[in-house]
């Protein structure tokens, strides 16, 4: 039964309405975030601002930040964190070992990550059969939910102990899972071409697994032999004396492989969405014109995604910058500039959870802080306003050549 004409304008009303009060609640929720943010910038601006006023800070500049100080008992100068207890006797705020730190565990990081991330992206994108890669992208997706406190637990508690009991083995993984993975696709190459279709490319996530087992025993068996063969039966031993590298517990490769775990699945998600709107008609050319897979994504697809795999790895690097709670309790909190990988380290935003709660408002400590905070928030903040012109760069790019808009 028609509604009547009477009714008619009335619901029409009521729906113009729904629709009109929905998107002014849409507004206002995305003028309210940008005013959050503006009012947290402008806040931070306002409490660090004292810092440079000699009145406020005496013996607060950009030299005691950045520059190395000389100290006593020190030959050289050197740069110093020690906002509670200097070694004269008074605080050191020098920031520079804190942004060392904090640089050092993102490029640690992206070294881990960006290789997984991409290849994982690219094998996803353009091997995977599409009911495979229905599951298993969003279980990889779902690795981003994992808190960075059970990360950081996990990284500190299990992985840091495990590691240095079994440094030996580390280095035979390390040694043999690159051949090990060329000698499996030349072993697949050479297979015959019933067996190839048994076990085809876009299944190898799974057709893989055993074989890397056998990595891990033959690393198992090979890596104490090593150990005693080249290095006297202790590894960590030998670093000291040889290379001069002390071995820290808890150290920058521990947070690289803790936070290139977290990093991953954002990495991956962006770089896969990039690779898959690429148009399929550009990799059915490159095919039809006699390239093979290889080719066809190292010189056509990832070209034409280079913007979007780009952005995915900015993201990716700004999150890293801004990871707290995995540095915390991953890194050991030694603000050390050195480049020795088996370093602690101690980064800006974990000093900020630290020492923070502990700081008086209004003092020195406490505008320091919320100068790192500063620097966390612009450089973040920079790099995803980056990000997102490349994306948008790679939006018209799809336009012109045809694809998904």
């Amino acid at each position: 039964m028609k509604p009547s004409a009477p009714n008619l304008p009335m619901r029409q009303r009521l729906r113009q309405g729904r629709d009109r009060l929905a998107t002014a609640l849409i507004t206002a929720g995305g003028i309210g975030v940008i005013a959050a943010v503006m009012g947290i910038a402008v806040f931070l601006v306002v409490e660090v601002m004292p810092l440079f006023w000699p009145a406020q800070s005496p013996g607060v500049g950009l030299e005691t930040l950045w520059l190395p100080q000389d100290l006593a008992g020190l030959e050289a100068p050197a740069y110093r964190w020690q906002p509670t207890l200097g070694d004269d006797g008074g605080p050191l705020f020098s920031l520079t070992p804190l942004a060392w730190g904090t640089l050092e565990a993102a490029a640690w990081s992206l070294v881990i990550a960006v290789p997984l991330a991409l290849g994982a992206a690219a094998h996803s994108a353009l091997f995977m059969p599409r009911r495979l890669r229905a599951r298993l992208r969003p279980t990889l997706e779902l690795m981003e939910a994992l808190p960075g406190v059970v990360i950081g637990f996990v990284a500190g508690l299990v992985l840091a102990p495990w590691l240095e009991r079994h440094l030996g083995l580390a280095l035979a993984l390390l040694l043999l899972l690159p051949p090990g993975l060329l000698l499996a696709g030349g072993l697949w190459r050479q297979l015959p071409a019933r067996l190839q279709q048994r076990l085809p490319l876009g299944w190898a996530a799974l057709w893989l697994m055993p074989w890397l087992v056998m990595t891990w025993l033959l690393a198992h068996w090979l890596g104490p032999r090593l150990e005693s063969l080249w290095f006297g039966g202790d590894l960590r031993s030998w670093l000291e004396i040889t290379l001069g590298l002390d071995y820290a517990n808890r150290n920058a490769v521990i947070v690289g492989m803790a936070m290139g775990f977290a990093v991953v699945p954002s990495i991956y998600a962006l770089a896969e969405d990039a690779l898959s709107g690429v148009p399929r008609s550009l990799a059915e050319g490159a095919q039809a014109l006699g390239a093979t897979r290889w080719q066809t994504l190292w010189r056509v697809m990832l070209p034409a995604a280079s913007p979007g795999v780009l952005s995915a790895v900015m993201i990716g690097a700004g999150r890293a910058v801004g990871e707290t709670m995995i540095v915390l309790m991953a890194s050991g909190n030694t603000a050390l500039m050195t480049a020795n990988p088996l370093d602690g380290l101690r980064s800006l935003a974990a000093s900020i959870a630290i020492e923070l709660p502990e700081a008086a408002p209004g003092g020195t400590h406490y505008r320091l802080l919320l100068l790192a905070a500063l620097l966390l928030f612009a450089f973040t903040f920079l790099v995803n306003t980056l990000a997102e012109v490349v994306r948008t760069r790679l939006r018209r790019r799809y336009r012109r050549l045809g694809g998904p808009s």
